[in-house]
C-alpha cells in the first residue's frame, strides 16, 4: 500500500509540473504586471477553451498531491 501511494504521488507530481509548464503566462514584463492586476480583479478576461481545462486540470491534480503527500505522511509512516 505504502509503495502504491508514493508512485502514484510521484506520477501526480510530473502531471503537476507538465500541467503548470503548459499554461500561457498571465502577463510579460512590468506593464503586463500593473495591467494584468486590474484585469484579473476586474474579470474583463476569461479562460477559455486549452487555458480554462489545464487550469482545472492543475487544481484537481494539486488537490490530489496533498491528499496524497497527507495520506503518506501521517498514515503509512
Amino acid at each position: 500500500m505504502e509503495g502504491f501511494v508514493h508512485i502514484v504521488l510521484l506520477i501526480d507530481a510530473i502531471i503537476m509540473i507538465v500541467l503548470v509548464l503548459l499554461q500561457s503566462g498571465k502577463s510579460a514584463g512590468l506593464s503586463g504586471a500593473i495591467s494584468g492586476g486590474a484585469e484579473q480583479l476586474f474579470g474583463k478576461q476569461k479562460a477559455r477553451g486549452a487555458d480554462l481545462f489545464l487550469h482545472r486540470a492543475t487544481i484537481v491534480t494539486a488537490v490530489l498531491f496533498f491528499v496524497l503527500a497527507f495520506l503518506s505522511a501521517y498514515i503509512l509512516q
